[in-house]
């Protein structure tokens, strides 16, 4: 099955790397317009020229942090002026602390929750509305595993992401009859630049010996035995874009290798 995204705008947040970037790439292949947003304002205008240079669609960049109430705006405005509407939001910034509960603080949580709950709350507040108007639209949120199981070290992660999943789900519920739908994808271990970041960083804590064992341990627990690649979870998230996923609202789809199987 070919997906199409002719004459569609897609708006990605995180867009700049990672998942973001290779559900852009998807999208923008299947020929959507595309808005890359990110708070790396040089680094999300060298992955708008570069996926543009790539795929031959209309790409911008947009610098914004989502935890601020203007910068989103702006953000949809720009998208708009430039792109037309937006009829496809795909929300997957985020931001990962790696720490037992105990020695979180305050200050930890709030970061936490302004990125990865607060910030998607303020662009569904923004985008929402057109869409209904128009009766069209397409929302995906990037979860995670952790969010519905629990993961040691990610508390507060996990509770950012759970909310997540609660906001989808209610407002899937309110605006289902106006032709807009909203889902998650909720990933497993995925092999991005971030997780690289964090994986380099364990390894120089724990020396190479400890931490090769810990890799071994991570991957006996996927079925597939091995981590996820970005375009798995892109594949998840272009399909639920797309037309052919109309009567699919408000559920949340684990792409994990096995994983989990909740």
């Amino acid at each position: 099955m070919e997906l199409r995204f002719d004459g569609k705008a897609a708006l990605i947040t995180g867009g700049a790397r990672g998942i973001g970037f290779a559900t852009a790439r998807m999208l923008a292949k299947g020929g959507a317009k595309v808005a890359l947003v990110d708070i790396q304002g040089d680094l999300v205008q060298s992955s708008a020229r570069k996926l543009s240079q790539e795929t031959g669609a209309q790409v911008i960049g947009v610098r914004a942090d989502l935890t601020v109430e203007d910068d989103v705006r702006k953000m949809a405005a720009s998208a708009n002026e430039k792109l037309g509407a937006v009829d496809i939001f795909v929300s997957s910034a985020a931001i990962v602390d790696d720490k037992l509960f105990l020695d979180t603080s305050p200050s930890d949580w709030h970061r936490m929750l302004d990125v990865c709950l607060y910030g998607p709350m303020l662009c569904l507040h923004g985008l929402l509305p057109a869409m209904i108007d128009r009766g069209y639209g397409r929302v995906i949120c990037l979860a995670s595993d952790s969010a519905r199981l629990g993961q040691a070290r990610l508390s507060s992660y996990a509770a950012a992401k759970a909310g997540v999943i609660a906001l989808v789900k209610s407002i899937a519920q309110e605006v289902g009859k106006s032709g807009v739908t909203l889902n998650i994808v909720s990933p497993g271990a995925t092999d991005t630049e971030m997780r690289q970041e964090r994986e380099t960083h364990m390894r120089e804590q724990m020396g190479e010996e400890k931490y090769q064992r810990r890799l071994k341990t991570v991957l006996r627990m996927y079925p597939t035995g091995r981590l996820g690649k970005p375009d798995d979870i892109a594949a998840a998230v272009a399909f639920l874009a797309s037309d052919e996923a109309s009567w699919i609202t408000g559920q949340v789809l684990s792409v994990n290798g096995g994983f989990a199987m909740p």
